[in-house]
């Protein structure tokens, strides 16, 4: 059996030299994909596993950094994916989108992980891990820088370019007195140059997460 597949790929070497160079970059790509996808995974989990913060992080009167008085949570969001559609590309549309998350809480400082999936109505499937932190203004508003990647599925959709896809963004959020959070989030999804093909699209939706007290 080795042989025999040593001698196939001798053959193949030789009778398409080109194709050879194709599968180096292929290669190429796929190493520098996976160990993109491990940093991410590595940093959720990792996070997901050690002791919780007990205390903010005071920049001043009015800013604190974390939210460790918070509870695990269950996010949820609807809105619109692709708010701004190229009209050069014939799949690129707006299209209802509905997503889930759950929200581990402030675990390694201020950093807060989570898990999620995202639909549309144009058939896109995104699973997704990633973390943020929270930015308390005052004791009411919190605006949440994120950043994601996950495995993408573009359906009817914009072709994004990869089967794997980052996101990054924010949410700027109202939290009331039993911690729960209503909100706006603004999310950019592209492959960060993955492949050569790297059309990023934009996200907007509501938002509502619940506490699991």
């Amino acid at each position: 059996m080795g042989f025999a597949c040593t001698t196939r790929f001798a053959f193949y070497d030789i009778g398409r030299g080109h194709n050879h160079s194709a599968i180096i970059v292929r290669e190429n790509l796929g190493k520098k994909s996976m160990s993109r996808i491990g940093m991410v995974v590595l940093l959720v989990f990792s996070t997901a596993t050690v002791p919780p913060a007990t205390a903010q992080t005071i920049l001043g009167s009015f800013i604190a950094l974390g939210s460790p008085a918070d509870p695990p949570s269950i996010g949820t969001g609807a809105g619109v994916f692709d708010i701004t559609p190229d009209r050069k590309k014939t799949s690129a549309a707006r299209a209802a989108q509905l997503q889930g998350e759950y929200r581990f809480g402030d675990v390694l400082w201020v950093v807060a992980p989570f898990v999620g999936l995202m639909g549309t109505s144009a058939g896109v499937f995104y699973g997704y891990a990633g973390f943020g932190f929270d930015i308390n203004f005052g004791n009411d508003w919190v605006l949440t820088p994120t950043f994601a990647g996950g495995y993408w599925y573009k359906g009817d959709g914009t072709n994004l370019g990869s089967w794997w896809e980052f996101r990054s963004g924010a949410e700027l959020d109202y939290r009331f007195a039993n911690r729960s959070r209503l909100g706006l989030a603004f999310y950019h999804m592209s492959n960060a140059g993955l492949t050569r093909q790297n059309q990023g699209e934009q996200a907007l939706l509501l938002v509502y997460a619940v506490p699991l007290h």
